[in-house]
């Protein structure tokens, strides 16, 4: 199983930019695809969080700017990212919980840096 990320960049304050992770391998089914960042020096923050029925939470920090959303028959998460800000800079990690040869659990892609510059 793998987690392809991808989108990541550098932008200006108050610009976008929209990061996908695609979820490949024998994959029976996919519960949770959610996002998180690392910022420097800082720890591993949910960002977003995603659900097999749709429900959605977002941090504190992000809600009303970030859009997280999912195609489920390309087992991809994606997360819209609006109004961005020097500290949204972090590398962000997508993570799924996956169900593979009946066993159910979690995997992490491998990150892709947004930089955001004032």
């Amino acid at each position: 199983v793998q987690l392809q990320a991808s989108g990541g960049g550098l932008v200006q304050a108050g610009g976008s930019l929209r990061l996908s992770c695609t979820a490949s391998g024998s994959i029976s089914s996919i519960n949770a695809m959610n996002w998180y960042r690392q910022a420097p020096g800082k720890q591993r923050e949910l960002v977003a969080a995603s659900t097999n029925v749709g429900t959605t939470n977002y941090a504190d920090s992000v809600k009303g700017r970030f859009t997280i959303s999912r195609d489920n028959a390309k087992s991809t998460v994606y997360l819209q990212m609006d109004s961005l800000k020097p500290e949204d800079t972090a590398v962000y990690y997508c993570y799924a919980y996956l169900v593979v040869q009946a066993l159910a659990q979690g995997y992490w892609g491998q990150g892709t840096l947004v930089t955001v510059s004032s």
